[in-house]
């Protein structure tokens, strides 16, 4: 996939769009490279991890890493290697072009996070300047910079790095500057690394490049996906993958904090931890995919980290530690003004009870295609339902975590059903001890509670609270939960309800009504592709096909979804985001699944 960017020397907005990124990663951490070449967002050496580079939340301040070939009106595109994530940032001219292909070496192939920039002039003589500007701790600290040999070290006081290459790097007031020529057929090597790691040869960093990405294509071959959309959904698999922890086992939400839902707004949330409900669907999506050492090792580490119903999070640190308390990094002025910037999330201390059921579901799922359930994870699971049973009727913040007063949401209601259920099931098919006459009592009292509950009073749809009138995207789980037929009349009417409430040409609102929170969030792009999936169940095939492809067309230039999208369908929020690619995975699933090989369809205008 390509993109046409602006001309080398041209005017853009001090931070770039989010859209126009994509994403190099080492299954420890990850860095943002925009379309132009620039790194401009990189935690370090773990996702979660102070940043440092940061442009893309504070041109001035941020820090970033860049190489700009001096080319006049140059096209730049942008794709990755095939079935990896290594990526390939090109400009072209008549008279020469040159690419820069970006990586981190891969968990496998190395155990220290290292940037390499590899430089490969196709055509002609190009003249590069690069540029290294890190500024460590969220900003907060300005390296000292000293020469070594050709290269340079910054010292900071939460770590030191070296910058070494083929060329000679210069310090420039607390950055690194290098201005070198390229001719055809000839390649230049840049490292950005810890200190203390050893320096790489030319021959070293192309086998390092040669075994990144053997390790990626390895791990996209394994796929038993064969289906439509298979490059779209190897893309969005590709990305869940670099979202995982190769040293914890947990699961990120996205790479980045800090990028608003609604541009200029207050709304800039970290999501650089392990929602067990996101975690928990990126865990379906994968083992669809036939990928099942990520969902045992995301397995092992919910084991690890809860103790009791009682005092389970809805998130964690990747390290299973407790996520620190929102922060807002003042001296960050935000995306294109969007402030406050903040690390940490004070949903932490939620009470959200629709993560019982994700949790439960996944694991429900891990025992279909995997071991069964431990004797410890069993009493776990018996502790759950009981929990449940004193809780299930309380209200919560619900799954979009509304800072207000708890109230009674319908998506968490269908939850704690979903986790009795499922630990019904698990009992039945695993012959586990349990009293599953009472827990089936309880299961069909929360179902009922549903039912009568939470109909709009005259149109008898779902709503989205109990005593509403309102709906909401996060409804569109009823169906994919199997809780109600995809085909139910009332269903059917939700569905209605939904598109004509919530939907605009393929994009699709979580809700509508005041969150609490200044300013208006973007369509979610979790809740389209839900829909899209819902469609699909219903057997709405031609509506779905069409929902599906207008969902694609919103993917950014390499395939690549943030959290939300604006009016136009630009991207909005953190990038890239688990749920989005999950989600897209999921409906792409299902709709192939039902379109079959012979499907023609009636097309109607």
């Amino acid at each position: 996939m390509t993109i046409v960017t602006n001309d080398v020397g041209r005017g853009r907005s001090p931070e770039r769009p989010i859209g126009e990124h994509a994403v190099v990663g080492d299954l420890n951490t990850a860095a943002l490279v925009a379309a132009d070449g620039t790194i401009d967002f990189l935690c370090w050496p773990n996702l979660d991890s102070p940043s440092l580079f940061a442009s893309l939340l504070d041109a001035e301040r941020g820090g970033e890493f860049s190489i700009t070939p001096q080319l006049r009106e140059a096209r730049q595109l942008q794709l990755y290697v095939p079935e990896t994530n290594v990526l390939i940032t090109r400009w072209l001219t008549p008279e020469a072009s040159v690419e820069v292909i970006d990586f981190m070496p891969h968990s496998e192939v190395a155990l220290h996070p290292a940037v390499v920039r590899h430089i490969h002039v196709t055509k002609g003589v190009v003249e590069i300047h690069a540029h290294c500007k890190p500024r460590p701790g969220y900003a907060r600290e300005v390296p000292g910079v000293t020469q070594d040999g050709d290269g340079v070290r910054f010292d900071a006081p939460s770590g030191r790095w070296h910058l070494y290459g083929d060329m000679r790097w210069t310090p420039d007031a607390a950055a690194a500057e290098a201005r070198f020529s390229v001719r055809e057929g000839t390649d230049a090597w840049i490292v950005l690394c810890d200190s203390d790691k050893p320096v790489l040869t030319t021959e070293d960093l192309r086998r390092v490049e040669a075994a990144t990405v053997r390790a990626w294509r390895n791990w996209s071959r394994s796929s038993t996906y064969d289906g439509r959309w298979r490059e779209q959904v190897n893309r969005s698999a590709l990305a869940l993958k670099l979202l995982t922890s190769h040293r914890h086992g947990s699961i990120a939400a996205a790479v980045t904090f800090g990028l608003p839902e609604s541009p200029g707004g207050v709304r800039n949330w970290d999501y650089r931890a392990t929602w067990l409900r996101d975690a928990s669907f990126t865990v379906y999506a994968l083992l669809r995919l036939g990928y099942r050492s990520e969902a045992q090792g995301f397995r092992d580490w919910l084991s690890r980290i809860v103790e009791t119903p009682e005092t389970l999070a809805i998130m964690y640190a990747l390290d299973g530690s407790k996520i620190s308390e929102e922060t807002e990094l003042e001296h960050l002025r935000g995306h294109r003004g969007a402030a406050p910037v903040q690390v940490g999330n004070d949903a932490r201390d939620q009470q959200q009870l629709d993560v019982f059921g994700e949790s439960v579901d996944s694991l429900f799922l891990m025992t279909k295609y995997g071991s069964a359930v431990s004797h410890e994870v069993w009493t776990h699971l018996r502790a759950t339902v009981d929990y449940l049973g004193r809780h299930w009727n309380e209200p919560d913040a619900g799954i979009w975590e509304v800072r207000g007063p708890p109230r009674h949401f319908l998506h968490s209601r269908l939850m704690c059903w979903v986790a009795v259920d499922r630990i019904i099931r698990l009992a039945r098919k695993r012959s586990l001890p349990g009293p599953v006459t009472r827990w089936e009592e309880l299961r069909d009292e929360i179902h009922a509670d549903i039912w009568a509950n939470f109909r709009h009073p005259e149109h008898g749809y779902f709503v989205r609270e109990r005593g509403g009138r309102t709906v909401d995207g996060a409804l569109l789980m009823m169906p994919l939960a199997r809780f109600v037929s995809a085909t139910d009349p009332v269903w059917l009417s939700t569905l209605d309800a939904i598109h004509h409430d919530l939907a605009d040409d393929g994009l699709l609102w979580r809700y509508r009504e005041d969150d609490g929170l200044p300013g208006n969030e973007g369509a979610f792009v979790a809740c389209m592709f839900w829909y899209v999936e819902c469609l699909a169940r219903a057997g709405r095939l031609d509506e779905a096909l069409l929902e599906m492809e207008k969902c694609l067309s919103y993917a950014n230039h390499v395939g690549l979804y943030a959290e939300e999208l604006d009016q136009r369908g630009f991207q909005l929020g953190n990038f890239p985001q688990g749920l989005s690619h999950l989600a897209m995975i999921s409906a792409a699933s299902a709709l192939s699944r039902r379109l079959g090989n012979g499907y023609a369809g009636e097309w109607e205008p």
